[in-house]
């Protein structure tokens, strides 16, 4: 009998049955989920979403597996692909691309499977927004600048004009607006901030393959960024981020790390909010202090995710 301590990549796992629909990530084979490699690495058959994903990540973690690309096949052939090869006792991996419940078709496929009598089921993958709040060393919220993220894409063939709400987004001042498969659409979006009363000047980040060896940022302003972004030649595979946390400053300290909130700690940087202190402050370091376990555990999950 082995004393070996159970794996976490895979004990969750262990009630779970069928065929798991995994997020590869946004491109960097490191940011692949230790749960999404260990799969990866017991796959018989792997379908991928094509260029989408690192192709060193398929060869570092699953080159002994058939790999099938899945851009170009429809549901009637990808499902019965799928569906035989694990009802043959293969082990099969989808590997979608970023997060598969973020723009994917993933849902789709899982409930033909499942009319097909096969189990699915999710595992996470970091999303290129997060890769792209890495790469412009920022966060996705900040203090006063960014109490909200909206993940949305422009219209188009899929989104309706009327269920665009790019425009709503950015005009509440407080989101971070993270637009996805909206790289070629660039110009078209500015214009219609633009018409839309969206300040000209309002910070705008286009991340080209985040996290991948040819990333790339295009920083602008909603006036400017489209002649940048055309003028790079990019229309496709970029995250369009709007909104002051892009240029990570104006924000108020927070009160989660004491006397750093007031300005008080020497080395403290200057110019960025929560100077001044008020007779408030010390009753509500007070209140924040009896949580601190909480909080904690907050930032903990939001740098894990």
């Amino acid at each position: 009998m082995s004393d070996a301590p159970p794996d976490p990549a895979t004990e969750v796992l262990s009630d779970r049955e069928g065929i798991p629909f995994v997020g590869a990530g946004p491109g960097d084979p490191g940011l692949l989920t230790v749960r999404g490699r260990a799969l990866l690495e017991e796959a018989d058959l792997v379908v991928h979403a094509g260029s989408l994903v690192n192709s060193e990540l398929l060869d570092a973690f699953c080159a002994h597996a058939e790999q099938v690309n899945s851009v170009g096949k429809d549901l009637e052939e990808l499902i019965p692909l799928m569906r035989d090869a694990h009802e043959a006792g293969r082990t099969v991996v989808r590997l979608h691309s970023g997060d598969p419940s973020i723009y994917g078709a993933a849902l789709e496929q899982m409930d033909a499977l499942e009319s097909e009598g096969i189990s699915t089921y999710f595992v996470s993958g970091v999303t290129s927004a997060f890769a792209a709040s890495a790469t412009l060393d920022t966060q996705l919220t900040l203090n006063e600048v960014a109490n909200h993220v909206a993940f949305t894409r422009p219209q188009g063939k899929t989104l309706s004009p009327e269920e665009d709400h790019i425009s709503e987004f950015v005009r509440m001042g407080d989101v971070t607006t993270c637009i996805y498969l909206g790289t070629h659409a660039v110009r078209e979006t500015m214009d219609r901030l633009l018409d839309d009363g969206v300040d000209p000047d309002t910070p705008v980040a286009v991340v080209y393959h985040a996290s991948w060896p040819d990333e790339d940022v295009i920083s602008g302003t909603v006036g400017d960024i489209a002649d940048a972004v055309e003028e790079a030649g990019y229309r496709a595979s970029a995250l369009v981020v709007i909104g002051e946390a892009v240029t990570g400053g104006g924000y108020e300290r927070s009160y989660l790390y004491g006397d750093w909130a007031n300005g008080e700690v020497e080395g403290a940087r200057d110019g960025i909010g929560g100077g001044d202190s008020t007779d408030e402050e010390p009753e509500r370091d007070a209140e924040e202090s009896t949580r601190d376990g909480d909080d904690t555990d907050a930032i903990t999950e939001e740098s894990a995710q």
